[in-house]
């Protein structure tokens, strides 16, 4: 909030300004014009390779600024980078821009045109919190049965983050090595001793056939892992300290790894740490080359194996995401400071 071209930040992807000069809008309905409020929208755009975002300065003045995240990817001329959009009821104004950029970028779906997975008309339940990444099949089934003896039984269960096999790089100096994905099977924790073969699908078996759940998801991040793909894997390539599936083989990947989740009985995921690949663009084609890639991978995938568009973002509120997603219709965003005893979520439809 401010009222000085000073005030808006770095990294701004939307700007709404409100202003009481007057206007000719509604010049042709016989109103005050001169005390008509008017709102503006300004949305930064993805511009060829490059992502656009407005700043201010000490000047008062508006800039904006555009980054490829690739010193090989260079333009020097650009043509639709920011998108200006007036009107006097700022919900609408904000909305007829929005469908205005899409019609253009022709990149993204708008929300009316996604499924809405079913999850959204239940009450369900994510383990995090509780467990962190100490989960087991065991601590899962124990919250679900807490719920219901709490008269709040849940419908769903995300299985976040601690069900992967992953592992450390051998040869590091860090005290403790960044852990990557070694492989899309599941953890030997989710694993039953006596018998190999039941994994996952055990405990979504539990969830559904004992407890009456109605979906399982499961967390895995964009990248497969924190620290993305172990080394040992094919075609991993070391970009920034996190080992990148080549984006060429992207879907590849998404494809084994979601079959495999959906011949277990799980019925979507929830992609973490999208914005990390706006980090990754350097020698890739920059940024926005990169996120296009595995965001239409992504979205093919879930679109084959999870037919309820069973996916959840997260981390991803960054409009290299958000402006070539055509398939996720939910997007999670949280605000954690567990250190400070403060914890707000906040979730919301695309």
């Amino acid at each position: 909030m401010g009222d000085k071209g000073k005030d808006i930040p770095l990294e701004t992807q939307f700007l709404l300004t409100e202003t009481k000069d007057g206007s000719h809008l509604e010049s042709n309905r016989g109103g005050n014009e001169q005390n008509q409020i008017v709102y503006t929208v300004f949305l930064p755009l993805i511009d060829g390779s490059f992502r656009a975002c407005l700043q201010g300065n000490e000047r008062d003045e508006l800039e904006l600024c555009l980054e490829s995240g690739d010193v090989e990817t260079k333009m020097s001329s650009f043509t639709h980078s920011v998108f200006v959009h007036s009107g006097t009821d700022p919900f609408t104004t904000i909305q007829e821009a929005v469908k205005a950029v899409k019609s253009h970028l022709n990149t993204f779906r708008h929300r009316q045109d996604k499924k809405l997975p079913g999850i959204l008309d239940y009450f369900g339940w994510c383990t995090w919190d509780a467990f962190y990444q100490e989960v087991t099949q065991e601590g899962v089934e124990a919250g679900i049965e807490l719920l219901a003896a709490g008269g709040a039984p849940a419908k769903f269960v995300i299985i976040d983050d601690g069900w992967h096999s992953v592992a450390g790089d051998l040869q590091t100096d860090e005290e403790k090595p960044l852990p990557r994905l070694t492989g899309i099977k599941e953890i030997s924790k989710f694993q039953e001793n006596d018998n190999p073969n039941l994994g996952i699908n055990h405990i979504v078996d539990i969830a559904k056939r004992k407890h009456g759940l109605k979906y399982v998801y499961v967390w895995h991040a964009i990248t497969g892992y924190w620290g993305g793909v172990h080394a040992d894997v094919d075609d991993v390539l070391a970009v920034q300290g996190l080992g990148l599936v080549n984006p060429k083989i992207v879907y590849r990947f998404y494809n084994e790894l979601h079959s495999y989740l959906a011949a277990a009985g799980v019925d979507g995921v929830k992609v973490d740490v999208q914005c990390i690949l706006e980090t990754l663009g350097a020698g890739l084609g920059g940024r926005g080359e990169l996120t296009r890639q595995y965001h239409q991978a992504l979205d093919v995938s879930v679109a084959k194996n999870f037919p309820d568009n069973g996916i959840i973002a997260c981390m991803s509120h960054n409009i290299d995401a958000l402006y070539c997603s055509k398939q996720t219709a939910v997007v999670r965003a949280l605000d954690c400071m567990p250190e400070e005893g403060r914890r707000h979520v906040v979730e919301f439809e695309l």
